[in-house]
């Protein structure tokens, strides 16, 4: 598998489990750092990510070791001028990716690829804030964390020039990663767009008092969730056949929500000063989250992906 000069701008979640990630693979990954006197936080970061592998069985203390070589802190873009690609995930601030492409396009003359991490802001707008490097900015919108959750979704502007989507797909395999292509721009792009479209059903259930919150999330743990980690839902509903698909759409349907806004329930929390969630000051929000042992939370939310990390790591240190 072609390894690739992986470049990385903005080491927030996102950008620092990408470097995990990339280093897994034996890539050289350039991280560019605005604040020197911020590496030892962002290193700190990356290293207990490989730590939590360590902990999992998944690698040796030796592997984390020699991936960990694979990665460069530099403060200019000029030191990423040898990057073929580069993952952009900075702030969701369009003046800011423009300054970030400006620099790139001064500085990095190999790029093939610009793959901008951003979740809510659509293709053509990422492009329009850029110039030369405009045909090579897409959309690569990954789920936290990037190293365990193997989905990614692309999306082209209409200045993405032929060849810019494929050559995408062939960094992403080479990373192991399982891309979906929209074929247009769509608000929450695929995955978001998904999940909100059942968060939408789920908060309407709740305000018209049809059942709690633990009744919608216990339904979600044991019904049909942990059927679409193994099929699809165009699986599943092709294989159940249609006759009885469309008697339940004919019902359900019409009474779907279609909220212009987040609802009242959300707003009320987001705009309360103790009740906007696990991490207000109460830890309040549908849930009390006093007491709740967080790290062992955490190690409920990843369990799921571990199963996902599953290549060889590289044996030799980074030359």
């Amino acid at each position: 598998m072609k390894k690739y000069v992986i470049g990385i701008v903005g080491l927030g979640m996102i950008g620092n489990s990408t470097a995990v990630l990339s280093t897994m693979h034996g890539m050289k990954t350039v991280c560019y750092v605005r604040n020197p006197a911020k590496i030892p936080g962002y290193k700190a970061s990356f290293d207990k990510m490989y730590d939590e592998m360590i902990a999992q069985g998944i690698m040796t203390k030796e592997q984390a070791e020699i991936c960990a070589t694979y990665l460069k802190y530099v403060g200019s873009y000029e030191e990423m001028a040898e990057c073929e690609v580069i993952f952009e995930a900075i702030a969701e601030d369009l003046e800011q990716k423009k300054a970030c492409y400006a620099e790139i396009e001064r500085c990095c003359p190999k790029v093939k690829l610009i793959g901008s991490c951003s979740s809510s802001i659509l293709p053509d707008a990422l492009a329009s804030a850029a110039d030369k490097y405009a045909d090579r900015i897409i959309v690569t919108h990954p789920f936290f964390p990037v190293h365990m959750v193997p989905y990614f979704e692309l999306c082209a502007s209409a200045k993405t020039a032929p060849g810019v989507l494929d050559y995408a797909k062939e960094v992403l395999a080479a990373l192991d990663r399982k891309p979906s292509t929209l074929k247009k721009p769509n608000p929450g792009f695929i995955g978001n767009y998904l999940q909100f479209a059942l968060w939408a059903a789920a908060l309407k259930l709740v305000e018209d008092g049809v059942c709690d919150p633990k009744d919608i999330d216990n339904c979600l743990n044991y019904s049909f969730c942990p059927r679409y980690s193994s099929i699809g839902i165009f699986d599943h509903f092709d294989n159940g056949g249609y006759k009885l698909n469309i008697t339940t759409c004919n019902s359900v349907f019409p009474i779907l929500p279609r909220y212009e806004e987040a609802p009242a329930s959300i707003r009320e929390k987001a705009e309360s000063e103790d009740a906007w969630g696990a991490k207000s000051p109460t830890k309040r929000g549908f849930y009390d989250w006093n007491g709740v042992d967080m790290v062992e939370y955490q190690k409920k939310v990843n369990a799921p992906y571990w199963r996902f990390i599953n290549w060889e790591f590289p044996t030799e240190p980074c030359k």
